[in-house]
């Protein structure tokens, strides 16, 4: 039984990397964020809106613990997941956890092109993004350290960097 959950900063690659790893491995894949703009029939920037960020928490780690139990899966989390409640306690008692780890430059550069599609980082001016993203990442760090391993998610831009990534992914990740 594998259960691969990827943590780590939004824009990180943790959908990229995964779709691509779990097809490469025959798993399933798990986006959180789609699986609960699924069940809510809502954006999450709609249900961020609605219930504010807390109540949006309350949400994910409810569906955490649901998609949690699957097997044979590689599931993406959101970008906050390991830092709410009990959330990256409950990850690494039940599967590999991995933090995607992607420099402050590669994320301000994936961030500027979605942006608008993140409500955390929507509307914001390049210099409030470079000024987030490093105060978010100080913030989050003590989380997502908690990983049982790293994986430098930078190289993942095209069809043969992604291809490159799971390859070394296989190699370094213990599963």
């Amino acid at each position: 039984m594998t259960r691969l959950f990827l943590i780590g900063f939004m824009a990180s690659g943790k959908t990229t990397l995964g779709r691509a790893l779990a097809r490469d491995l025959g798993l399933s894949f798990i986006d959180m964020d789609a699986y609960i703009e699924r069940r809510y029939c809502k954006t999450i920037p709609t249900l961020f809106s609605e219930r504010g960020e807390e109540g949006f928490r309350q949400i994910e780690r409810i569906i955490l613990h649901e998609v949690g139990d699957f097997e044979d899966v590689v599931i993406s989390t959101g970008g906050g997941t390991p830092c709410f409640f009990d959330n990256i306690d409950y990850m690494n008692a039940g599967g590999t956890t991995v933090w995607l780890q992607a420099s402050p430059d590669v994320l301000f550069t994936r961030l500027t092109i979605s942006r608008t599609q993140r409500p955390l980082v929507a509307g914001k001016t390049p210099d409030e993004l470079r000024a987030y993203i490093a105060a978010a990442l100080a913030a989050r760090e003590p989380y997502y350290v908690k990983a049982r391993c790293t994986f430098c998610a930078d190289q993942l831009e095209d069809r043969t960097q992604i291809a490159a990534s799971v390859a070394r992914f296989k190699q370094e990740i213990p599963f």
